[in-house]
């Protein structure tokens, strides 16, 4: 039976870790970010400037495109770069985004860092 932790060292096995500065780096190109935490806690915080707000729980409708809720700023060769309170909920759901065969998969970990290091911002 696996854990919690499993399923996390899984996730953060297959998508890989950037730190805040490299994530600010690929800001204002092709990138594109999404932020999967609640609405509730975006709008506490504030996200990314110009992230996507996909949740965790919707990611797998948001990407595929046999869905009605698919999202057109997602293709399998975008360079994704995903964002949440910590960093575990963004490694899952990267995990998934991987496993759905997206190819460029990355996770920055948290908001509050990615503000810290002077990240562009958004409410």
């Amino acid at each position: 039976m696996k854990t919690a932790s499993d399923y996390l060292n899984e996730a953060n096995a297959a998508v890989p870790k950037i730190d805040s500065k490299d994530g600010i780096a690929k800001h204002g190109g092709k990138t594109v970010f999404i932020d999967v935490r609640d609405s509730g806690d975006i709008a506490d915080s504030g996200t990314i400037a110009g992230a996507l707000r996909i949740p965790r729980g919707f990611i797998e409708f948001a990407a595929d495109e046999a869905t009605p809720y698919f999202n057109d700023a997602l293709s399998k060769d975008a360079d994704i770069v995903l964002i949440c309170a910590l960093g575990g909920q963004a490694a899952l759901a990267g995990k998934t985004l991987v496993d759905m065969g997206y190819k460029n998969v990355s996770n920055v970990g948290g908001f509050a860092d990615w503000k810290d290091a002077g990240g562009p911002t958004e409410k």
